[in-house]
């Protein structure tokens, strides 16, 4: 019987290989995964939040980024790219980076059936890692649903729960509303993403 190796990268590794890349792929402590591929409904809400995001940011000092910006988690030895991030005040780079960052304030995350286990346990534990994350969403692209949550104190967390098109979601660590109507603006649910 022969055992499979699994062969491991650094993360300089990975990056020199995600650089050459015709697609993305997260690191994870050694292993390189493939991300896979987004639906118009993902893609429909993740750009309807980063653009009432940045919208109301206006003249403010955060900033929003979209799928294709990195996200290093140090303590992990993690680099993902989270649907959409906000940052407050100047943007903390990673090596000098300009593609990765590493103070995410809030982060949000469209669920999708393959990664939705994944994004409700494992990587919300490995964001809680990162000392200026506070907030996060998990928003379901198949119904109007909405997980918040909040960080209140020191491992500590409030869950919030969004589920009728006419109720807003109050960030927290940002003075903001942001309507479930907006955020599913023209998302099709029948659609099976």
């Amino acid at each position: 019987m022969q055992v499979a190796t699994v062969q491991s990268y650094t993360p300089a590794e990975y990056l020199e290989l995600e650089e050459k890349a015709e697609y993305k792929s997260e690191y994870n402590n050694g292993q390189i995964f493939p991300m896979t591929g987004g639906s118009t409904n993902h893609n429909t809400i993740a750009l309807n939040l980063s653009t009432e995001l940045n919208f109301a940011f206006k003249q403010q000092d955060y900033k929003v980024f979209m799928g294709d910006v990195r996200l290093w988690i140090p303590d992990k030895q993690i680099y993902t790219y989270p649907d959409v991030m906000v940052i407050a005040g100047g943007t903390q780079y990673f090596s000098n980076r300009t593609d990765t960052i590493t103070n995410a304030l809030i982060i949000a995350e469209v669920l999708s059936k393959s990664t939705q286990g994944y994004d409700r346990q494992a990587k919300f534990i490995d964001y809680r890692t990162i000392p200026s994350f506070q907030e996060y969403l998990l928003i379901d692209q198949t119904r109007t649903y909405v997980e918040q949550y909040v960080k209140i104190g020191e491992k500590r967390w409030e869950l919030r729960v969004y589920n009728t098109e006419d109720e807003a979601i109050s960030l927290s660590s940002i003075s903001l509303q942001i309507s479930l109507k907006d955020l599913y603006n023209k998302v099709n649910f029948e659609l099976n993403d």
